[in-house]
């Protein structure tokens, strides 16, 4: 089977794969009242994970991001790791955490087959952290982070969601600290979701805020790799780190997709908005399935549309990020 593929000449050769939406923070863009379950958890099981993992590197993709969620939070963490390294055709392995068991558990990740790591920062100031997290946990955190950088993960990044009136003035902390760190600074334009309109209208601050600040002081904006997906990043000769740009509301920015989502239900997503979610659980049962799942995987690609249609307001079916791993 050829590379996935939509209507639009799109190829999709990365996978978000969350494996919980159980989380242990309480962010307010994401989860302010806290991980409320749904029922009884029925989450993605290792054996389910590897028919998953083989069928998309059978289909293409080379890259696969565990997401949740809380991914860390799930015990067989670290077996999951290693599920998706035993196939050879992944090349990249990586994961977004809250950073919460990164000080302890860097180097067993690393030694597993993770190679990227993506920790959610909103702030470094700790006050500020504890307001938009609701957990008192940015020592620690930023403890992981060192973790992470000697352990040897070939990149670091740093997400933090752009929030008016919250972390706005955070800026220039955060420029002083890549300025002789190595890690990837990844600012991500706050999205409306189905419970947070009041909160969007808000809180929201368009990245281009940024883009402009960050051109006007000398970043050179860096070509784009087929990795890059929509992001825009940006560099600067004086600073050993780099910046990011997620502008979802931007022209264009489902142009460059590349990406697919299963949710840790098994549901495949093709957007994180606008839809419902087609199960794919009931062909992940057993190695004998792979055609029939391949065949699946190629028909829903038709229906994937060419935008995310944020810009008319429509937020679609997803309540808060969490529940297919942002």
């Amino acid at each position: 089977m050829s590379q996935l593929q939509d209507n639009f000449g799109r190829k999709f050769h990365y996978l978000r794969m969350s494996v919980t939406d159980v989380c242990n923070f309480k962010c307010s863009y994401c989860l302010p009242d806290g991980y409320h379950p749904d029922g009884k958890p029925s989450f993605l099981t290792l054996s389910e994970i590897e028919h998953l993992i083989g069928a998309f590197a059978d289909a293409g993709t080379r890259k696969v991001r565990i997401t949740g969620g809380e991914p860390t939070l799930r015990k067989d963490f670290t077996d999951i790791i290693r599920v998706i390294a035993d196939n050879p055709a992944i090349s990249t392995i990586a994961t977004t955490t809250n950073g919460y068991r990164l000080e302890k558990h860097a180097k067993e990740w690393f030694d597993a087959g993770l190679r990227r790591i993506n920790v959610s920062v909103d702030s470094l100031d700790p006050r500020m952290f504890y307001q938009i997290t609701g957990e008192n946990k940015f020592d620690s955190v930023m403890r992981g982070i060192d973790a992470a950088l000697e352990a040897g993960f070939e990149r670091v990044k740093i997400n933090a969601v752009l929030l008016k009136g919250l972390n706005d003035k955070d800026l220039p902390r955060f420029l002083h600290w890549i300025k002789h760190t190595p890690i990837d600074l990844r600012f991500i334009e706050l999205m409306e979701t189905g419970l947070g309109r009041d909160y969007f209208q808000a809180h929201h601050l368009p990245g281009s805020d940024i883009r402009d600040k960050l051109l006007a002081d000398g970043w050179q904006l860096d070509a784009r790799s087929a990795e890059d997906g929509p992001a825009q990043n940006f560099s600067h000769s004086d600073y050993r780190g780099r910046i990011g740009l997620i502008m979802p509301y931007e022209k264009n920015f489902c142009a460059s997709c590349n990406r697919l989502r299963v949710s840790a239900k098994g549901k495949l997503h093709l957007c994180l908005f606008t839809e419902q979610g087609m199960d794919l659980r009931d062909l992940l049962q057993s190695p004998d399935q792979r055609p029939a799942l391949l065949e699946r995987l190629e028909g829903q690609l038709n229906l994937k549309k060419e935008t995310h249609f944020l810009h008319q307001g429509v937020t679609g079916v997803t309540q808060h990020l969490a529940s297919i791993g942002g």
